[in-house]
């Protein structure tokens, strides 16, 4: 399915894809990217009702949604509870599900896998536990029609567990012109800054086409250059 790309009414500057409904994974190269803000809340003010945020490893900064958010009225409209260990984690996870109704906007799941690495937890119990909360999870998402952004940074098996979850996957990663979003129908092509947009090679393509194509599709063929003199 076509991503969307739009610029963001929080961040002017920042050009963020558009979820659809069910498990999204945003791959960073840092847990705290505040790449996550920027998608979350964009996301928040895109759809109804109320957000849940369920935190791990004090992923979530008040100051970081403070500063991207539009406004704080937004900021009412999100839930946030944050777990400890992986045992509370997996009951915020499920107090969530079993709250959701079709008047839930979205789901924010930063650092998933994170808790359940930790010594306390065996190995089998993590995996099993893991494997509840990502069916718990699509399984609201597909009922009441709601995008979940779920993040997970560590690249071991329980990040591929994740990974093999989720309907869309996007990495992202810090430029000098802002963050570069790239999924399977997807790629950040345009940044804004103050007073001017700053465009990329893929952009003209998507938008005029390579010139062999765009020559075939007028019916005259490639176009090749003329030699000197006619020969």
């Amino acid at each position: 399915m076509m991503c969307h790309q739009r610029t963001s009414e929080s961040r002017p500057d920042a050009a963020l894809p558009e979820l659809d409904s069910g498990l999204t994974l945003l791959e960073t190269s840092h847990p705290h990217s505040t790449a996550l803000h920027q998608l979350a809340l964009d996301t928040v003010q895109q759809v109804d009702g109320v957000a849940y945020w369920v935190d791990a490893r004090n992923t979530s900064s008040s100051y970081t949604l403070h500063e991207v958010a539009p406004h704080r009225r937004l900021l009412q409209r999100i839930r946030l509870a944050r777990g400890f260990t992986a045992y509370q984690h997996f009951m915020l996870i499920r107090r969530v599900v079993n709250r959701a109704s079709a008047r839930t906007g979205c789901i924010v799941v930063p650092d998933l896998a994170s808790l359940y690495r930790d010594n306390d937890v065996p190995d089998h119990e993590a995996t099993a536990m893991l494997d509840a909360v990502l069916a718990a999870l699509s399984e609201v998402a597909d009922v009441y029609d709601i995008p979940v952004i779920v993040t997970d940074a560590a690249g071991d098996d329980l990040t591929e567990q994740v990974a093999s979850e989720v309907a869309t996957s996007y990495e992202c990663e810090q430029t000098g012109m802002g963050y570069r979003f790239v999924g399977e129908d997807y790629e950040t092509t345009v940044y804004w800054e103050d007073g001017y947009w700053q465009t990329t090679i893929p952009y003209w393509v998507d938008l005029l086409g390579v010139a062999e194509e765009q020559a075939d599709t007028a019916g005259i063929g490639p176009i090749t250059p003329a030699t000197v003199g006619g020969a």
